[in-house]
């Protein structure tokens, strides 16, 4: 990343001295290591920001923030598989859907559809 992008990303209300912005160039090429495809794009975008966040905010403020989103996140995840296995039960039992049919809708593994049927 070039400095001029950095700044252009950063905004005119960054809150950062020359050297940190120096600084948060350094994450920036090390983040781009890290995730180098142009698949990893919101990764590099989370990562800098967690960078830059981390430079102006309490540093426990915003790992208890990012935990928090985490867990609700994974809780979000788990109602959500849930509720698509007592759709895939329903519909599958019903006729209305096949096994690999439903796993390519619901984006899922066929294996845990038939998990979920108690085939497996």
């Amino acid at each position: 990343m070039q400095r001029y992008e950095l700044e252009a990303w950063l905004g005119d209300d960054r809150d950062l001295a020359s050297e940190q912005v120096d600084e948060l160039l350094r994450t920036a090429d090390e983040i781009e290591e890290q995730y180098p495809d142009e698949d990893d794009r919101e990764d590099r975008e989370a990562a800098l920001t967690a960078a830059y966040r981390l430079m102006v905010e309490a540093p426990e403020d915003l790992v208890a923030e990012l935990a928090a989103a985490r867990t609700a996140a994974r809780a979000a995840e788990r109602k959500a598989l849930v509720a698509l296995r007592q759709v895939a039960v329903t519909r599958i039992s019903n006729g209305d859907a096949t096994e690999a049919g439903f796993a390519q809708q619901a984006g899922v593994d066929r294996m845990a559809v038939r998990r979920w049927l108690g085939k497996r």
